[in-house]
C-alpha cells in the first residue's frame, strides 16, 4: 500500500476549505460546497469531509474532538528558523488560534502551533538556522 493522503472531519466546510486554502496555501481540487474536499499540499492529498455527510455514508455514528485538541497535528516544514516567526505572525493575523509561540527546542527545531478555525493542530517549523 501506498500513502494517497489523509482526511479530517469537519463541520463548517466552507470555513474549513478556506483556511487551509486561503491562509495555509492549499490547492482545492473542487467547490467548497462539496461533501468531501480534496485539496493538495506538496503532492499530499488532504481530504476535508463533513461530518454529517461521511456518517450518512458509512450509516453509523462516530465521536469527535471539540475545541483545540491534542488528537493529531498537521506538521508543515519551513526554510529556517525567521520562516516560522514569519509564518506563525502571519497565521495568527489570519485567525488561527496561537497555542505555541515559535520556540527553539532542545533538538535543534523552531517550531510553533496553531489551531485551525475547529481546532485541529498545525505545526510549523524548521531546523535549519
Amino acid at each position: 500500500m501506498k500513502l494517497d493522503g489523509f482526511g479530517i472531519m469537519v463541520d463548517d466546510m466552507a470555513v474549513m476549505v478556506r483556511f487551509y486554502r486561503d491562509v495555509l496555501g492549499f490547492e482545492i481540487k473542487e467547490d467548497e460546497n462539496a461533501e468531501n474536499v480534496f485539496l493538495e499540499k506538496d503532492g499530499t492529498l488532504f481530504l476535508l469531509y463533513r461530518k454529517s455527510d461521511f456518517e450518512k455514508m458509512t450509516n453509523r455514528k462516530f465521536t469527535y474532538c471539540s475545541g483545540v485538541n491534542g488528537h493529531y497535528e498537521i506538521a508543515l516544514s519551513v526554510e529556517n528558523y525567521a520562516a516560522v516567526d514569519k509564518a506563525y505572525k502571519e497565521l495568527t493575523a489570519a485567525g488561527a488560534e496561537s497555542v505555541l509561540e515559535p520556540t527553539t527546542e532542545p533538538w535543534g527545531q523552531r517550531t510553533c502551533y496553531v489551531a485551525d478555525p475547529e481546532g485541529n493542530l498545525i505545526e510549523i517549523g524548521s531546523f535549519t538556522e
